[in-house]
């Protein structure tokens, strides 16, 4: 079968779209019209509640507690003022969109139809480009999340059973404790492994909202009391440096874009509202707390740890039951947002494979690319076990692109027709310049760290209880 049975509707998603048999989605689309907001499939349409809590579950995650140690390598004053810079551009995709009057496009169709009203003939022409490239950097960015998810799991669960026979009940004197050993991290990766490809087999976004809104729970009562720690007896900051090496800031510009890891689901998510006229609002609040929830932990828990803190902040916790318990609950709510980050990569994925299958096989080849997909960023996290590296690798290779590069170069070429001032322009610009700069200079750093790792490792692996 061809792909051109995707186009035709003769593939449907029903777990995920809620569309059935008898309606396709190109019937749906056809009924829409200039400033209605209808969608085809209401059953299965999210809430503006079920969407913040989908755009909060997307962007905090790994890359919030891997802050710290990016404003280590920043400097305190970089890090506030990029921080600030990196969540304006998130809010570009969906203007471009309504710009457009095409509700149902992902981030893909935006970059196309952006390209095809472009006044160059040549970007015109290529357009179909733009929608293969933002694909293949949304799969790289969201399998690479999932990634990290592995990583982070591991650690956490490594050190937290290893230090058990010395955990205590006292959280303020924290001493030295001789770890018991146990198995490999990786082995850990391997544990978690069939858990996750069940995860993965949810298709259906009001299903997952469930899962969000639980690893949402636990993930704020694991922030509370990580901030309850880190804001009390802050060492003297004063022999900390504002400005950090120059040569540490590609690791802080990968993992500070990494952070930002929901760019991916912010058109999906419109997508999938009943309203989506109130998502411009929802997405301004979401990413108002989100922005909010970076600057400040990163600054108080680099404040609190200083030079000693690891590539996640949950790996400095005193060890005492109280923080332990921290430590699951943030994996647990890491654990559920795999199956979130994992649906923007399945979504481009399996229907190019499912349509090319015999129709009474396609939920078989549905499961199975799925399972091959977990397992592909179990491998690679097994290949690639420093968290730090790895949040910088991705952030850099990919995030970069699709937050910071493409967003405004995609705003100049749908706005430009309209009219726009001077000063946007070049405001759009320089995001991008910077954007690519930090892509190729914050790759180049993490992959030298991993085949030549500096004198002073980063002991984001380790399994140590905190000193």
């Amino acid at each position: 079968m061809s792909t051109q049975r995707l186009r035709n509707g003769d593939y449907h998603d029903y777990s995920s779209t809620g569309a059935s048999p008898e309606e396709s989605p190109s019937e749906g689309r056809s009924s829409f019209s200039p400033g209605s907001y209808q969608r085809f499939g209401e059953s299965s349409s999210t809430t503006w509640f079920q969407t913040l809590i989908h755009l909060l579950k997307g962007n905090i995650g790994t890359g919030l507690l891997g802050l710290p140690l990016a404003v280590k390598n920043a400097g305190i004053l970089v890090s506030l003022h990029h921080g600030s810079v990196f969540s304006v551009a998130t809010a570009v995709l969906p203007t471009c969109s309504g710009l457009l009057n095409k509700p149902y496009l992902d981030y893909g169709d935006t970059v196309m139809h952006g390209l095809e009203s472009s006044p160059s003939a040549w970007l015109r022409n290529h357009a179909h480009w733009g929608r293969r490239t933002v694909d293949f950097f949304l799969i790289v960015t969201q399998l690479g999340f999932c990634c990290v998810y592995f990583v982070f799991l591991a650690d956490n669960f490594k050190q937290v059973i290893e230090a058990a026979n010395g955990t205590t009940n006292n959280c303020h004197n924290n001493e030295t404790v001789i770890l018991m050993p146990t198995m490999d991290s990786r082995l850990y990766m391997l544990t978690f492994l069939p858990f996750l490809v069940l995860l993965a087999f949810i298709r259906n976004l009001r299903i997952l909202s469930i899962f969000s809104l639980l690893a949402n729970i636990s993930m704020l009562v694991s922030l509370v009391m990580i901030y309850q720690f880190i804001v009390q007896r802050i060492p003297d900051p004063s022999h900390l440096p504002l400005v950090a090496p120059w040569k540490t800031y590609p690791l802080f510009f990968g993992t500070a874009i990494f952070a930002f890891e929901g760019i991916g689901m912010v058109l999906p998510l419109e997508n999938k509202m009943k309203d989506p006229r109130k998502f411009p609002l929802i997405l301004y609040v979401g990413m108002a707390i989100v922005t909010a929830l970076y600057i400040s932990l990163g600054s108080l828990g680099y404040l609190q740890f200083g030079a000693s803190i690891q590539g996640s902040i949950t790996l400095n916790l005193p060890n005492c039951w109280l923080y332990q318990s921290v430590k699951l609950l943030y994996s647990i709510g890491i654990f559920f947002t795999y199956a979130l980050q994992f649906y923007v990569p399945a979504e481009i994925i399996v229907p190019f494979f499912v349509s090319r299958a015999p129709e009474h096989c396609e939920l078989v080849v549905d499961l199975f690319v799925r399972t091959a997909l977990v397992c592909v960023t179990c491998v690679l996290a097994i290949l690639i076990p420093r968290l730090d590296l790895v949040i910088s690798l991705v952030g850099s290779v990919s995030s970069s692109a699709l937050a910071l590069i493409i967003p405004p170069l995609l705003e100049v070429t749908t706005y430009y027709t309209e009219g726009m001032s001077p000063l946007t322009i070049a405001k759009d610009a320089l995001i991008s310049v910077l954007g690519f700069v930090g892509f190729v200079v914050g790759t180049y750093e993490a992959l030298y760290e991993l085949i030549q790792p500096s004198s002073g490792p980063i002991a984001t692996n380790s399994t140590s209880a905190f000193m």
